[in-house]
């Protein structure tokens, strides 16, 4: 070995045994998933805030873009410097469950902390009996809709059906201007779920009760047809699958979108970009036999296997999930409260937009909690850009379900 990369290497062990050192002394580290530019603020007041009521422990956040987390979190994993805790997708838990690296925080888990939590975000954590994970954000969907373009084209009220929408999509079209009648997203992070809302109305679901991919279901196909027969009419933006969801929204704030399906944070989006935008807030459409579903997302913090510090990035976590620091992040970010206390404040009770959320809650469907949930996503997102693309809806279904079938069996 050369001196000059025996020097590198010695460096790198004493980086590796000062971090070490570092994380004896009281160290808490945190990867954070970044959501919005209010991320990096938020962590770095709980930062100032948590030292100061706490001499003796530091804490270090590493913010991280949602669409490189979890190929850190698993390169961090096999080289054994992951951090003491982490946010996470609730949907990521069960392979880390299975691969021994989470922490099950019910030793730390008291009655009256444990209460301070909504149970429908609470319980996608709890495996086998066991709590994982702690919900640091929740979230479901509805559909945003533009109130002047709805009154340039005639338009009462929202649509209740999928019908409805497409002959108001139709009237959106034909004001021209560059308007669209619906914002369709076909690109990145949940164009399978985009997708899933036409399906759930028509009553059919992720699963079938045998385990079995409900892609190969006629109600599938019908919502497959529903989407491209749309994109093939002209009633969504054109050039689909560059649109990501972020691309949809930033559409639906300059006014060129008559309606979209997101999550609660475009209203606070709305409200510092487009404060002079019109709009409302409505449920997702209901299929031909009233069937109607939104997707329920929790994101969790979870505490790994390894930590050094355990007790302290527990007192970092029961100061995260106080109400206050809750009601500080929730707000910021426009998510929906876990924390019940924190449901009782008017910011939730008078707020028009975020009952509509909620409202929703009762149809929510979370994401699968298997093996092998995301390669299954993915399948379904590259089968619907195929057909979004120009190809044929049964072929592609069948040949989604196919490929799912078999991840699903492993």
């Amino acid at each position: 070995m050369s001196l000059a990369k025996w020097t590198v290497g010695l460096m790198a062990g004493m980086s590796t045994l000062a971090i070490a050192a570092q994380a004896d002394a009281g160290e808490v580290r945190v990867t954070v998933a970044e959501y919005s530019a209010k991320t990096a603020p938020y962590f770095a007041d709980v930062k100032k805030e948590f030292e100061a009521a706490n001499p003796g422990i530091t804490v270090k956040f590493e913010v991280v873009p949602w669409d490189v987390l979890l190929q850190k979190l698993t390169t961090d994993i096999t080289a054994g410097t992951n951090a003491d805790l982490s946010i996470i997708g609730t949907r990521w838990l069960i392979d880390f469950v299975q691969q021994d690296v989470a922490e099950p925080l019910d030793g730390y888990i008291k009655p009256d902390f444990k209460d301070r939590f909504i149970d429908t975000f609470l319980s996608p954590s709890i495996m086998d009996g066991k709590t994982y994970g702690l919900p640091i954000a929740a979230s479901a969907r509805a559909m945003y809709y533009n109130k002047e373009l709805f009154e340039k084209a005639d338009i009462a009220k929202p649509p209740a059906t999928w019908t409805e929408l497409q002959d108001d999509a139709r009237k959106i079209k034909a004001l021209g201007s560059g308007t669209f009648g619906f914002g369709l997203q076909g690109k990145e992070i949940e164009t399978d779920v985009y997708y899933y809302y036409a399906m759930w109305s028509q009553g059919t679901e992720i699963l079938n009760k045998d385990g079995t991919s409900g892609l190969s279901t006629p109600g599938a196909l019908e919502a497959a047809k529903l989407y491209k027969s749309m994109i093939d009419e002209g009633l969504t933006e054109p050039g689909v699958t560059s649109n990501s969801r972020e691309d949809v929204q930033n559409l639906f704030k300059q006014g060129k979108v008559g309606m979209m399906i997101t999550a609660p944070f475009l209203s606070n989006q709305i409200k510092d970009e487009a404060p002079n935008l019109k709009y409302g807030v409505a449920a997702i459409p209901a299929g031909p036999t009233g069937a109607r579903g939104t997707y329920g997302v929790t994101d969790s913090i979870i505490m790994f296997k390894n930590s050094k510090n355990k007790d302290e990035a527990w007192k970092l976590l029961d100061f995260l999930f106080t109400t206050e620091q809750r009601a500080k992040f929730t707000q910021g970010e426009g998510f929906l409260p876990v924390n019940k206390e924190e449901a009782k404040m008017d910011y939730y009770v008078n707020n028009a937009d975020l009952a509509a959320f909620t409202a929703l809650l009762p149809d929510a469907r979370f994401a699968p909690v298997i093996p092998g949930w995301e390669e299954v996503a993915q399948i379904t997102s590259d089968a619907m850009q195929k057909i979004y693309l120009g190809g044929d809806p049964e072929a592609g279904l069948k040949d989604a379900a196919a490929k799912a079938n078999t991840v699903l069996k492993k």
